[in-house]
């Protein structure tokens, strides 16, 4: 059997709008082949975002979350949760989902909101720091750059919103992103966090 890299689980999430583990078991059942797997979801109707990318997302709610301490707002949050159509972006669920992102980002902090956001300048540094660090340890070479890779994926869950475990697991179990493409799925629409913006007093 193939071995399933990251980057394959991460690339299958984001064409097919799908789940970490429902992008691994398609990927495990496709023998690691991409679109093999891509078709695999389609057919068990969980690629369902796929064909919706390309419509517009011009409606949506903006999201807040203040936090007060001492009587005081002492940190505020807004997100820009977009979708295609005014009717989901007026309904409980979806108006509820961006507070609820707006609250986690107060706590997590995401300097980006997806991985195509990241600055290349920095994730080359990243990379770079981490490979001088395996290197000083001693690290065989030909085991560095999955050193590299995986650390970095670790970066990324820090960093990036997509990739950051939801703050209250039991409320939602997996990752912002997960939970976007959830809510997609159930709404039939283009849902995504187009903007963030956290303020905090001292900052």
């Amino acid at each position: 059997m193939a071995e399933i890299g990251v980057k394959d689980i991460q690339k299958l999430r984001h064409d097919a709008g799908v789940g970490m583990m429902d992008a691994k078991k398609a990927l495990t059942d496709a023998d690691g082949d991409v679109e093999k797997a891509f078709e695999l979801l389609r057919e068990r109707g969980q690629a369902k975002m796929a064909k919706r990318t390309d419509r517009e997302a011009n409606e949506g709610t903006i999201g807040s979350y203040i936090h007060v301490q001492n009587d005081r707002p002492v940190l505020g949050v807004l997100v820009e949760l977009s979708c295609e159509t005014d009717f989901v972006a007026k309904s409980d669920e979806f108006r509820q989902t961006a507070d609820d992102i707006a609250m986690h980002v107060s706590w997590a902090k995401p300097t980006w909101v997806t991985r195509d956001q990241v600055d290349g300048d920095a994730l080359a540094k990243e990379r770079e720091l981490i490979s001088r660090q395996a290197v000083a340890e001693g690290k065989p070479e030909n085991v560095v750059e999955r050193i590299v890779d995986g650390k970095i994926e670790s970066w990324f869950a820090e960093n990036v919103l997509y990739d950051q475990k939801f703050v209250n697991a039991e409320k939602f179990d997996g990752t912002v992103g997960d939970m976007v493409s959830n809510l997609a799925s159930k709404m039939g629409e283009n849902i995504s966090v187009r903007r963030v913006a956290r303020v905090a007093v001292g900052d």
